[in-house]
């Protein structure tokens, strides 16, 4: 009876102990890419591939300094990533006004002054990007990883 109870026991803990491990091939994947991001440092969007599946990811490095807390880093992270894989995946319209102020002094020397608007729209949804890895570059800047997988080829 005690035998079988250990039994029991011992398989329901060892069920409970698997189950609440990571996936282990996103923590090899994770630090692949930060491998790869600090040999050759970069931001947006790329597509990566292993051997069975095809990965979107969106890359960005943010200022600590500029938040608050870092809730509202991951969060910022968070929104910025999607804007960058909907901008990939549905494209967005570009604006840009180009101003040129120009004026005279009491010297009769012309002075320019450029002035450039940018402003972007796009409009799209992306369904599930995970954060792969997240860490700090240096003392301001931490670098955002998150992906998505694009398909799989088994």
């Amino acid at each position: 009876m005690k035998a079988t109870f250990i039994l029991l026991f011992s398989m329901i803990f060892v069920q409970s102990v698997f189950s609440q491990g990571y996936n282990s091939e996103n923590i090899a994947f994770g630090n692949f890419l930060e491998r790869l991001y600090l040999d050759s440092p970069f931001e947006g969007v790329r597509i990566v591939q292993d051997y069975n599946n095809t990965y979107l990811i969106s890359v960005l490095a943010l200022n600590t300094q500029n938040y608050e807390s870092q809730s509202t880093l991951n969060r910022v992270a968070s929104v910025k990533a999607m804007a960058q894989a909907s901008r990939y995946f549905n494209g967005s319209d570009i604006d840009d006004d180009i101003v040129i102020y120009t004026s005279e002094d009491v010297n009769g020397k012309t002075e320019v002054k450029t002035i450039e608007k940018i402003k972007e729209h796009s409009k799209g949804y992306v369904r599930a990007l995970e954060l792969i890895k997240s860490f700090k570059t240096g003392d301001e800047y931490q670098v955002f990883i998150f992906s998505t997988k694009i398909n799989d080829q088994d």
